[in-house]
């Protein structure tokens, strides 16, 4: 299974941006959004998620408040930025000419 270590640097910013557009959540639910949209492909584990989150936070692009999950516990809940929607969108576009451009070496014949 490939782990965001195992991805190029800023994947992880884009799946984490990405995420946040369908609701503000907290970061297991990240975690777990990540992992079932990917089929299970991806795993993203705690040690490189909250790094991400506090980066992506430092940058203004997404924010974050603590709140009360279904199961009565307090957690920090992450919320996109305009800023950030803007970051996901170039972000978005780099990711497809980069992963267009290895495919096509990939696939060559």
């Amino acid at each position: 299974m490939a782990r965001p270590a195992d991805l190029l640097q800023g994947t992880l910013d884009v799946l984490i941006l990405k995420t946040l557009t369908l609701e503000p959540m907290h970061g297991w639910g990240i975690t777990l959004r990540i992992q079932q949209i990917s089929g299970e492909v991806l795993q993203v584990r705690p040690g490189a998620l909250y790094p991400a989150l506090s980066r992506l936070e430092h940058q203004g692009w997404i924010t974050a408040k603590w709140a009360t999950t279904e199961a009565g516990r307090r957690a920090k809940y992450y919320s996109l930025t305009r800023a950030g929607r803007h970051q996901l969108e170039r972000e978005a576009e780099q990711w497809r000419r980069l992963s267009g451009a290895v495919t096509t070496i990939v696939d060559m014949a």
